[in-house]
């Protein structure tokens, strides 16, 4: 299962409680993680006081995105049971487009082969809600503009490719609960 979404959408706390769930009921189960270095490169290039390039810091965003993706792919299909993985290529493509970049040609191709047939969620909650949430566990920011533009980009590919989408506004449990009929 992937889980996708916006930044604060609850990617990571609902993929770790899945987890944890299915290995509780006794299920061989494991939480892939696919970060793209951005808040660190955020962050380095803050305390740097250089500002890298929109085109820059996707093309390391990328690399560094579809690295992890791989590696998890492989460690995937060397699993039996549930695996969960949290953030996919397609984030990336989404950064783009809201970025006002190109999505290029292999990425694109590349987002889409390595889905394959697995369960892709969508945990889908107003930009608002999402806002409180990253202003909350205070590791980092994103504009509401920002989170506007993402969710509608989720909320398209997830109706163009069929994926199912997963209200996340609620309180954690509901949100597994919605979930768990998806696995």
């Amino acid at each position: 299962m992937v889980l996708l979404g916006i930044d604060g959408a609850g990617k990571t706390t609902t993929a770790a409680a899945l987890v944890a769930a299915a290995q509780e009921a006794g299920w061989k189960a494991i939480l892939l993680r696919n970060r793209s270095g951005r808040r660190w490169l955020a962050r380095t290039s803050a305390r740097g006081g250089v500002e890298v390039p929109v085109r820059w810091a996707d093309r390391f965003e990328t690399v560094v995105r579809t690295t992890n993706v791989l590696v998890a792919q492989v460690r995937a299909a060397r699993r039996d049971g549930l695996v969960v993985i949290d953030r996919h290529l397609v984030c990336q493509l989404v950064l783009r487009r809201v970025r006002g970049l190109p999505p290029g040609r292999v990425l694109p191709r590349l987002a889409v082969a390595v889905l394959g047939a697995g369960v892709v969620v969508v945990l889908d909650v107003p930009a608002e809600t999402a806002h409180a949430r990253i202003l909350a566990r205070g590791q980092d920011d994103e504009s509401l503009e920002y989170l506007r533009a993402a969710r509608a980009a989720y909320l398209e590919l997830a109706g163009v490719r069929g994926w199912a989408v997963v209200d996340a506004t609620g309180a954690p449990e509901a949100v597994l609960a919605r979930l768990r009929g998806l696995c």
